[in-house]
This record gives C-alpha cells, sequence and structure tokens, in this order.
C-alpha cells in the first residue's frame, strides 16, 4: 500500500534547540536538488517585500512566511509532529504504535510544495508554501515536481494499490499509472480516491468540511490494522470494517457523524477507482 496525504496548512515548530534539517536524510534522496532549488528560491522571495502575497497567504502570517528564510538552520521534528491539522490528528500519526508507525513510514507519503514528499519520520522544520504557488526561478510547484515525482513514485507503485487522499492541488504535482487489466499489464498501480459524502433525508451531497477528519480516521485504520491492504479490495474492506463507527462530533451542533456505508465505484480509464465513505 501507499497511501498518499496532502500536507496541513499550519505547521507546528520543532522545539527549540532541535537539531535542523539534513536534507540527505529525507526519504527519496534522488530529490535532493530539486529540494535545494525549492528551499533557494522560497529563502529569497520570502525575504522580499510583499512577500506574503507573492506566496498566496494573508498578512497574518507574516511571521510564518519570514520562517521561511532560515529553514536550514531551524530546529526540525518529525513531519508527522510538524504536520498537525485535522486529517492528522484524526490518523493519530505522531502517536502510531510500533508495527504501526513502521508501516507508516514505509507506505505513508505527504506531498509538499517544498520537499516534493516526506514520510511521516522525515524531520523536517515548519514552513509556509502551497503546491499551487509559483516562484520565481523554478516555476509552478507541481509543474516543476511532475517528472521528478513520476520517476521516483512510478517505481514505488507499481503492483500496489495507492489509496490517495490528496486534494487536486497536489494530484496535480504527480497521478499513478494505472493497471491496465485488459492489456494485461501489471507495471502500473492499483489508484483508489477516497471521497466523502453526506446522507441527509435519503440525499447524498459530497462533504468538503469534514473530509479531512474522515479520510484521516481511515488513514489511521489502514495503518493499524494486522493486515496491509494490498489491492483496492482490501482497502474497501477496512473501509467496511468502519461501518458503524461514529467518525466526528460536530462542533456547535454536538452530532455524531457516523460511517453508515462504504462503496468502491469504477473510474474512467488511466483515473482512479473511488471509495465513496457515506456519514450520516
Amino acid at each position: 500500500m501507499l497511501l498518499l496525504l496532502p500536507p496541513s496548512e499550519g505547521k507546528t515548530p520543532a522545539p527549540d534547540g532541535a537539531a535542523p534539517l539534513d536534507l540527505n536524510a529525507l526519504a527519496h534522496p534522488e530529490l535532493t536538488a530539486h529540494r535545494e532549488q525549492v528551499l533557494a528560491d522560497l529563502a529569497r522571495v520570502s525575504a522580499q517585500p510583499g512577500a506574503t502575497s507573492a506566496l498566496g497567504v494573508s498578512d497574518g502570517l507574516a511571521d510564518e512566511v519570514a520562517r521561511n528564510i532560515a529553514l536550514r538552520s531551524a530546529p526540525a521534528a518529525r513531519a508527522a509532529e510538524v504536520y498537525t491539522g485535522v486529517l492528522y490528528g484524526a490518523a493519530g500519526l505522531a502517536t502510531l504504535p510500533e508495527g504501526a508507525a513502521r508501516r507508516a513510514q514505509e507506505s505513508v507519503l505527504t506531498f509538499s510544495g517544498l520537499w516534493g514528499v516526506v514520510a511521516p519520520g522525515d524531520r523536517i522544520p515548519a514552513y509556509r508554501l502551497g503546491m499551487g504557488v509559483g516562484l520565481p526561478d523554478v516555476g509552478r510547484l507541481a509543474t516543476f515536481w511532475k517528472r521528478a515525482l513520476a520517476e521516483v513514485l512510478d517505481a514505488r507503485a507499481a503492483g500496489d494499490v495507492v489509496v490517495d487522499c490528496r486534494s487536486a492541488t497536489y494530484v496535480a504535482a504527480w497521478r499513478p499509472t494505472t493497471t491496465d487489466s485488459g492489456a494485461g499489464r501489471s507495471a502500473g498501480a492499483e489508484w483508489v480516491e477516497v471521497r466523502v459524502l453526506r446522507e441527509t433525508d435519503g440525499k447524498r451531497t459530497v462533504v468538503s468540511h469534514n473530509a479531512k477528519h474522515t479520510r484521516g480516521v481511515l488513514a489511521g485504520h489502514l495503518l493499524r490494522r494486522q493486515a496491509e491492504a494490498r489491492t483496492s479490495e482490501d482497502v474497501l474492506k477496512a473501509a467496511q470494517e468502519l461501518v458503524g463507527s461514529v467518525m466526528l462530533t460536530e462542533i456547535g451542533s454536538g452530532k455524531d457523524q457516523t460511517l453508515i456505508e462504504a462503496n468502491l465505484l469504477d473510474g474512467k480509464a488511466r483515473g482512479p477507482r473511488t471509495l465513496e465513505l457515506v456519514l450520516a
């Protein structure tokens, strides 16, 4: 299994005094040269007037943008501790038991405009940079990373199942090459995207606000269960094990959202199958 996650928008800085970034120690060191380029370009942009506008964030995040200037010497922590958004909290990546943590290090990749991809145990500093941004020297980040990530990840994903919890911005940086069963190929991957729906009065609509939390619960379950998912049908089975479970409690209303159904839908040629998780 290869489990793909988006980064959290906010990042939690490592404690003062923690060791700094070691680029060569990150997963997939083949990406080091690309990471060097983005780091240098990001530092220059972040030191200039109007940096927040250039990076597509509000002026209220100026302190986080300023942190980008000295990322090489900033304290670093495990990516599972730096990324602390809703999805990561629901998955519990920072507190996985030993066996599940080892599986996560081998099978989870967080996509990043700065690093390309990182594994949960990779030590990184907190930073501010989205994949949808364009930098003066490297250009649009999704385009910049596309070829480099394909060279690394196509081989990693071949013959495996890819569980995709990313948003479209990060999908643009790498799309798995899918298995063409009709041609008898095995070099591609089974690609499964995760979609969250809510059923109200018999009508189902796509969920956006709480979708990250639900995807996080699924990700944590896939990592903690004894049997590793190796096919799309295994992923469906894992999701169905959660049917009847309360996935989240809405803030304000206090209403529980329970998973009532999990379905696996076929997709278009070269596209993903869709795992639908239905809440009610």
